[in-house]
């Protein structure tokens, strides 16, 4: 069963990161904060799509569902939630 750590890992090993946080504990369902500075200039869309990315064929396979919260590093600084 996939874990939350081992998302993250994938996650960290596909994308570099400032920051990342995984939850879920059902091994299917999880919720991720991603800090990157590889966001700077995308939209929320293209973000996320390169999360995807780092996850390869694991969407929609071993993990059926991602809720994402994406930042750079200056929106995270300005969104308070460290």
């Amino acid at each position: 069963m996939l874990t939350a750590n081992d998302l993250r890992d994938y996650i960290v090993n596909g994308l570099t990161c400032d920051h990342v946080e995984v939850q879920g504990d059902d091994g299917q369902h999880f919720e991720a904060v991603i800090v990157s500075q590889q966001f700077a200039g995308k939209n929320k869309i293209q973000q996320h799509q390169l999360v995807y990315l780092a996850l390869g064929d694991r969407m929609g396979s071993e993990i059926h569902a991602l809720a994402m919260r994406t930042f750079t590093p200056q929106t995270w600084a300005q969104s308070g939630t460290q």
